[in-house]
């Protein structure tokens, strides 16, 4: 029993990893905008792996605010939660409450159901970087780089990569550190997130989730962070309505590339 129990793993695991090593769409960071933009991606039918370096993928949406497990959505995001069949509550002035926990697994959920694949304890350490475009990630163990032990990574080749690295936009900075290139923003670089201002960062994820470099998307909180807008606190409707636009966008270019 102990060998077939092993055998099962490492076979079904492997496979997986191998289905894995040319995608549509790689996703880096398991924050609410990544996960919603895997459950769309995948339902328009591209492969999609989403890599996160925790545990347990979910960002911050897991701890609501300070602890206290509740997030608020607003009216605008309402027919995702709906889709996403996540249970709320009206609250007052066009926004509604819901238990972050239930809503972070429930998108989990939603978005393997659909088909995306998710691969924890992963770390992106760079990008494949080919004729002037972002063309997959470099990846290896979280434990591994935690130790900096000299391991080297593999790589997972994709149409498309998401920066969804929340508030230090990694990906983003390392192609531009990198590759010594420009990305698509008011300098050309990273420009930092700034502080607290609830309405206007909830604008600003929106208007700011794009393609910031050939190949390489922003969303989230990173999309706000290479841009130099603002934070927002534990109100969620722009993240997830963040997923969604960069999965129609990165669907666009998917579709351009076939």
């Amino acid at each position: 029993m102990e060998t077939l129990i092993s055998r099962g793993i490492i076979e079904s695991y492997f496979g997986k990893l191998s289905d894995c090593l040319n995608l549509d769409a790689a996703i880096v960071g398991g924050g609410p905008s990544g996960i919603v933009a895997a459950y769309y991606l995948a339902k328009a039918g591209h492969k999609v792996a989403l890599l996160d370096r925790k545990l347990s993928p979910g960002g911050g949406m897991w701890g609501g605010a300070m602890m206290f497990n509740d997030i608020v959505v607003q009216e605008e995001a309402m027919p995702i939660v709906e889709e996403l069949q996540l249970s709320y509550r009206p609250y007052r002035e066009g926004t509604y409450i819901v238990d972050s926990v239930h809503a972070t697994a429930g998108l989990l959920y939603q978005a393997t159901k659909a088909g995306a694949v998710i691969f924890n304890c992963y770390s992106v350490e760079d990008v494949v970087y080919k004729q002037g475009r972002v063309g997959g990630v470099v990846v290896n163990w979280t434990p591994v780089l935690r130790e900096g032990l000299h391991v080297d990574p593999l790589t997972l080749l994709s149409k498309t990569v998401l920066d969804a690295t929340g508030h230090d936009c990694e990906i983003a900075r390392t192609v531009a550190r990198k590759n010594g290139v420009r990305l698509d923003t008011p300098t050309g670089g990273v420009v930092g997130e700034m502080s607290m201002d609830a309405a206007e960062g909830e604008r600003s994820t929106i208007d700011n989730t794009k393609e910031i470099y050939p190949g390489l998307f922003v969303s989230g909180m990173a999309a706000n962070g290479v841009s130099g807008s603002f934070r927002m606190g534990p109100i969620f409707g722009g993240m997830l309505m963040s997923g969604k636009k960069v999965a129609e966008l990165m669907s666009a270019s998917i579709r351009q590339q076939q």
